[in-house]
């Protein structure tokens, strides 16, 4: 197969994802998705509205290379503000609804970030951490408040035109916050060559998209590497609408009504969501329109390759990828049959290999660590202050994954497991190093380790495993105030399931947790708490 990438010698994220579809033809890009409401917003209006926005930014003295949060929900509003960041050289920092106040002020703080555009619950987790981010200082929240603008009065101000920066592939444009297994989250700041970088990643999984009438959804928030850059901007790239519209809680029945209702084409659909869409009775019945699902982030397993096509009438695309380097490997059942339990083969433009212990390529059969050959348009440029991190990410000109996997004669590759021990829960990709870190926080607790034990609904659930200070005794009240603290303060998503109380923690002479051992030990027990 002959590929070649087209990366030009000037481009930027909102030029790409907006401004060349806006040409006065009403094309639609957004379908806005708020109870029985539903708002059409066309590449032109899209255009007007990111105009103002950027306008607005520069009046404030937001400038080129500055940090700007972007603390929404699905919706028009969380696509202004990126095409609006990218469109006069700032770089958009995507924060997910779900964190509490320490994980949005560590990095909001980690990217001295100077500008944050949010709604009014936003705001509120704002108003117990803003002393601590001097350099944050500009809020835009929907509807104003107390040390905020309001988002909609200062855009009706501002003109609806403005000249788009022409910045150079590497030009920083993005940086998405993963979190690895030991401290603090990592920002992995990506150039605004990554959308194009992502492209042939998107297309090869949905079936040579787009095509005459497609529509994408996703359950999954665009403050993830999957929700934007899976789903949002490659849609937007290729003047394909996007359905925006935030669940507060996971529906499998709504679902499929929403992508009958509104003729969805192309959906992510995370493992986790085809479970449990899984346990719906007769999805036939609701009627669909897809022609395309993709999933990725844990391996599908035979029985929901054959559910979905049940379910479906089509075979859904796993696909594999990380916040440093995405949409690496795909299934594409048009072009070559998905193995189960196969993530499929090098995306086009990629050069991959299994590497061993030294960073040698290893034959076709021996299991080793997934590598990416440097330069790539879709890996990240460094780790936002973090060269240690950067440089250990590296072995010469390869990336180094973290993950085991074998590839066959075929070019198939089949993902084994991690190297390191991230959390794979629902979808998300958890590092129990910010988890440990809050944890011990609490009075009660002078030692935690996090792990991830095998859940038959997300593939992990996050356990605690604690070592109590003297004076406290374990107990199921104990846990559940645990389990309160972290849910309401870090994360709704990185709270433990399962709190285990433990005498002591294994370690290694070094005095390393031993995690694996924790996990042989407490897998299969029942949630505390």
């Amino acid at each position: 197969m002959s590929f070649a990438w087209n990366i030009p010698a000037r481009c930027n994220i909102a030029q790409e994802a907006c401004d060349r579809w806006a040409d006065g033809s009403g094309r639609l890009a957004l379908l806005h998705l708020q109870g029985d409401a539903v708002e059409r917003i066309s590449f032109d209006e899209l255009h007007r509205r990111c105009c103002r926005l950027a306008n607005v930014f520069l009046a404030h003295g937001v400038a080129r290379g500055d940090r700007i949060g972007v603390l929404l929900p699905q919706g028009p509003e969380a696509a202004v503000a990126h095409l609006a960041a990218y469109r006069i050289g700032a770089i958009a920092v995507p924060l997910f609804l779900l964190f509490g106040e320490e994980a949005l002020r560590f990095r909001l703080a980690d990217c001295g970030a100077a500008a944050l555009v949010t709604d009014q619950d936003g705001l509120a987790k704002l108003d117990n951490i803003r002393d601590t981010l001097p350099e944050l200082t500009k809020v835009f929240a929907i509807g104003g408040g107390p040390g905020a603008l309001d988002l909609a009065a200062e855009m009706a101000r501002a003109r609806d035109s403005h000249a788009c920066l022409a910045t150079g592939p590497d030009d920083p444009a993005l940086i998405i916050y993963t979190s690895g297994t030991t401290g603090s989250p990592k920002g992995a700041l990506h150039a605004h060559r990554v959308l194009r970088g992502h492209l042939p990643g998107v297309e090869w999984p949905h079936d040579g998209f787009p095509q005459p009438g497609d529509l994408f959804w996703t359950p999954a928030d665009w403050a993830w590497i999957g929700g934007l850059l899976d789903v949002l901007l490659p849609s937007l790239f290729h003047g394909v609408p996007v359905l925006a519209h935030r669940m507060a809680k996971f529906d499998p029945e709504f679902c499929f009504h929403l992508m009958a209702r509104h003729g969805v084409r192309n959906a992510f659909l995370p493992p986790t969501a085809l479970r449990m869409l899984r346990g719906v009775t007769d999805p036939a019945h609701f009627g669909h329109a897809l022609r395309s699902v993709g999933s990725g982030g844990e391996t599908l397993g035979a029985e929901m390759l054959e559910w979905g096509r049940s379910a479906f009438g089509l075979t859904i695309n796993e696909f594999y990828g990380q916040t440093e380097c995405n949409q690496i490997v795909a299934n594409s059942a048009k072009l070559f049959p998905v193995r189960p339990g196969s993530m499929g083969r090098a995306v086009p433009g990629h050069e991959l290999a299994i590497l061993d212990a030294e960073g040698q390529p290893l034959p076709d059969g021996a299991q080793g660590v997934l590598a990416v050959r440097a330069p790539d348009p879709v890996m990240f440029l460094r780790y936002w202050n973090n060269p240690a991190a950067t440089a250990d990410k590296f072995h010469g000109d390869w990336l180094l994954t973290g993950d085991q996997a074998v590839r066959d004669e075929a070019g198939m590759f089949t993902f084994i497991g991690r190297d390191d021990d991230v959390i794979t829960s629902a979808g998300y990709r958890i590092g129990p190093g910010e988890v440990e870190d809050f944890l011990l926080t609490h009075p009660a607790i002078a030692q935690a380790a996090v792990i991830g034990l095998p859940d038959v609904l997300r593939t992990e659930r996050v356990t605690a495993v604690v070592v109590l200070k003297p004076g406290f005794a374990p107990g199921a009240a104990l846990a559940a105030e645990i389990q309160a603290q972290v849910r309401q303060r870090l994360a709704a998503h990185l709270y433990p399931r399962q709190v285990e109380f433990v005498e002591a923690l294994p370690q290694t002479a070094t005095g390393k947790i031993m995690r694996g051992a924790l996990r042989a030990r407490f897998a299969g027990e029942g949630v505390a708490g």
